[in-house]
């Protein structure tokens, strides 16, 4: 399935999206307006979900939200695509020994069309093309062979970084998560529909120009290796938005920085597209 948060007449709701249609879920007993919600019942509640055949609605006349508005976490790994961490070491960046893991706080979350606000403070806005997963159920000190059990789907996101005020901070906290710098969407598309997330086509482009564009099968630590490292340290919970990386080609390479009125897409094979304008502060 392809679950969605969508807005028509002043209501978001929840659906899930076949073709260039989404059909409303808000008529099954349990759910609410609550994606978090859904997919901790989601074992419980697929099979009526699947089943669910109308009323439906077509895409072009409703607004797409970001698939989860109000995650515990979003986790972003640093340097993990092997051909980004070599461009990062021609620039005199040393690669990690290990995982590199950061916070964007969830207040950055942006739906999949909404603007990119260049802030007052800086000029050196960047994009990031990532595959995203979600968290399905509760969990901690899960063995990476056990460890794609945990995901509920997948999504397209955009780490957008302010550069200066990134490298301010050995966190890099501040400078990932401006607001409106965490892009994601246009759904989730549940594990199930995806066959192999580490071998997909992933794709950045800035006013139609591609600037980022790999497999991510180029990912240095992988997804059950990632869900590992990060469970033993912590617990993850329905909802939490884990990122993966993101391949070359970064505006901080040759300085190509994000400017107002330019258009960033990011697309994922199987997984959809994002959209999304860039806008002074």
């Amino acid at each position: 399935m392809k679950l969605a948060r969508f807005s028509k007449d002043g209501q978001t709701r929840i659906g899930k999206v076949v073709g260039d249609q989404v059909i409303d879920l808000s008529q099954v007993e349990g759910v609410t307006q609550s994606m978090r919600q859904l997919l901790t019942d989601l074992p419980r509640l697929r099979e009526q979900l699947e089943a669910t055949e109308g009323p439906s609605i077509p895409l072009s006349l409703v607004r797409l939200e970001a698939p989860i508005d109000d995650p515990q976490k979003f986790l972003a790994i640093g340097m993990n695509y092997q051909a980004h961490a070599d461009e990062a070491a021609a620039a005199g960046i040393p690669t990690p020994t290990s995982q590199l893991w950061f916070n964007k706080q969830v207040s950055c979350i942006a739906g999949p069309s909404d603007p990119i606000v260049l802030p007052k403070v800086s000029d050196k806005l960047d994009y990031e093309a990532e595959l995203a997963y979600v968290i399905g159920r509760k969990c901690r000190h899960v063995p990476a062979s056990e460890a794609l059990s945990v995901v509920a789907g997948y999504l397209v996101a955009n780490d957008v970084s302010v550069r200066d005020w990134q490298h301010r901070s050995p966190t890099y906290t501040l400078g990932k998560s401006f607001d409106t710098h965490g892009p994601i969407g246009p759904w989730i598309t549940t594990a199930d529909e995806i066959a192999d997330a580490e071998n997909l086509e992933i794709k950045l482009t800035v006013d139609g120009v591609t600037r980022q564009q790999a497999l991510t099968n180029d990912l240095i630590y992988k997804i059950a290796e990632q869900i590992e490292y990060l469970t033993t340290v912590m617990t993850l919970y329905p909802g939490d938005i884990i990122a993966t990386g993101t391949p070359s080609g970064v505006a901080a390479v040759d300085q190509n920085w994000l400017k107002p009125g330019q258009i960033v897409r990011v697309e994922i094979e199987g997984l959809g597209a994002i959209e999304n304008p860039v806008v002074a502060e």
